[in-house]
């Protein structure tokens, strides 16, 4: 029998009075969210820490990388933990290669061999993930310190991040302004919107690269938890992880989420995908297609803490990842390691070296055009 949100959070409010009396400086209700120093990079620029609240949903945000630093959820019982992977310090967030949290670009995911042709020229991106450019390069987005402008009106409380990619940068072609805009509703509901605007032709993909583990990060393996994709089909890769091109049916392989069953059911299967990447790390194509509006295309619930987690998209496609990299080396907040598996990545996206891909959706961008994607994230406890 399903609690309803306002009992959990009714619960939770009575175990967030206690928080407050410990120093917790969150609140349930919307405010102002709060800004603190995070720490300072090597050459001196100042990295902030944003926390704000509302519906019950407490987030954590740094102007590092637009990372997510934390995002607080209640179970069924009204206890809130850290459902997201992370760092404690600036100075592990600077030297990691994961991508804990933060909003990737120019483009998410992987361009085989960091080259694509556009009107005919040929572009040289930085090359960091062998001989592919993954997730804009070794200096994309996740490693920017953003602008941040924060606000509470109509729509939530949130934030709102600017950052300017001049013509060039990481090889990409045209000066690229982007907003990130993160929101939390009354409902405790976490938006995301991105929009970008550029003076020359180039391509543009962005994402965000949030570990969850909905039990709480650095409580084990995220093998337990029960996901849902609306995808009839995906996009198998090479050994490089690059698309091969064909969109192959999900029916019958271990990639078939259509109804829901554990993270780990058929992770260990041996299906020749799943040996390459050492797991799940693939561009699901969403049934629905693009769309003008988020449209509802996953969940994912953790049957131990009745924590639920809905997601909905403007995108295409979605890369899910099961973590098959975190290999015990990396300490979390919660003091525990991070090993294969404990957390997972839904990055709402357009699909891998698309612009390398004539069959796959369009990323480019124009002079005269604005991108635009949003994705919304639903939290329950049951």
């Amino acid at each position: 029998m399903e609690t309803s949100r306002r009992t959990v959070l009714a619960s939770a409010a009575a175990v967030g009075l206690t928080a407050a009396v410990a120093g917790t400086s969150y609140a349930s209700a919307a405010r102002t969210p709060a800004k603190e120093l995070f720490g300072k990079l090597a050459d001196g620029t100042k990295v902030y820490r944003w926390s704000f609240a509302n519906g019950g949903t407490r987030m954590k945000v740094l102007s590092y990388g637009g990372i997510v630093q934390s995002l607080e959820l209640p179970d069924r019982h009204g206890r809130y933990t850290n459902v997201s992977l992370g760092y404690d310090t600036i100075e592990e967030y600077v030297a990691g290669t994961t991508f804990f949290g933060a909003t990737i670009g120019r483009y998410g995911n992987r361009i085989a061999k960091g080259r694509f042709t556009l009107d005919g020229k040929a572009y040289q991106l930085s090359v960091n993930d062998g001989e592919n450019s993954l997730h804009g390069g070794a200096k994309g987005f996740d490693t920017r310190v953003w602008d941040v402008e924060p606000f509470t009106d109509s729509s939530g409380v949130g934030l709102r991040l600017h950052y300017t990619s001049v013509d060039g940068e990481m090889g990409y072609p045209g000066t690229l302004r982007v907003t990130v805009t993160y929101t939390l509703d009354a409902r405790g509901d976490w938006r995301i919107d991105y929009a970008a605007t550029t003076d020359k032709a180039t391509v543009v993909n962005l994402t965000n690269h949030t570990y969850y583990n909905l039990a709480g990060e650095g409580s084990g393996d995220i093998l337990g938890h029960e996901l849902t994709l609306a995808a009839a089909r995906y996009t198998p890769t090479d050994a490089g992880l690059i698309p091969t091109g064909e969109l192959a049916k999900v029916a019958g392989t271990p990639f078939d989420f259509r109804r829901a069953k554990t993270v780990g059911e058929d992770i260990r299967v041996s299906h020749p995908q799943l040996v390459t990447a050492k797991g799940f790390d693939h561009n699901w194509v969403l049934d629905k297609g693009i769309t003008k509006r988020p449209e509802h295309f996953a969940t994912l619930r953790d049957p131990e803490s009745g924590r639920g987690m809905r997601i909905a998209t403007t995108e295409p496609g979605v890369q899910f990842y099961s973590g098959n990299f975190l290999d015990g080396t990396l300490t979390g907040p919660s003091g525990r390691t991070y090993r294969q598996g404990d957390g997972l990545c839904l990055e709402t996206q357009h699909f891998p070296d698309s612009p390398n891909q004539p069959k796959f959706p369009s990323t480019v961008l124009r002079p005269g055009q604005t991108y635009r994607s949003s994705t919304v994230h639903s939290f329950s406890a049951r």
